[in-house]
């Protein structure tokens, strides 16, 4: 059974930074997506970032474009997630998720793994 165990939120002020960590555990396929989404007070659940764990491809959501970065250390099965420049905008209960992959692509996310997520919160 595979597990995803977030950690690294808290609450900072506009302009500063935090760096979230997901740990992933009891995988059995290298090939996979790593994602990281965030759902604020009253709004469904949106991707943020989200890499292959060959660390080929990234994708990142225009509101976080250029201020959060992610990556991974495929040693630890540890994938980060760098936010700067934070906003209140950013604020929400983070998640990240492992789903399979394909040569078309990372399979549906509805289908994912998903840790129980780490809160954000950014103050004005």
């Amino acid at each position: 059974q595979v597990q995803v165990v977030e950690s690294g939120g808290g609450s900072v002020q506009a302009g500063g930074s935090l760096r979230l960590s997901c740990a992933a555990s009891g995988a059995t396929s290298s090939s996979a997506c790593m994602g990281w989404f965030r759902q604020a007070p009253r709004k469904g659940r949106e991707r943020v970032a989200s890499i292959y764990t060959s660390g080929i491809n990234t994708f990142y959501d225009a509101s976080v474009a250029g201020r959060f970065t992610i990556s991974q250390d495929n040693a630890k099965n540890t994938v980060y997630l760098q936010m700067n420049s934070l906003k209140p905008d950013d604020t929400g209960m983070y998640y990240c998720a492992r789903t399979g992959r394909t040569r078309s692509g990372c399979l549906p996310w509805d289908s994912a793994y998903w840790g129980q997520g780490t809160q954000v919160t950014v103050s004005s």
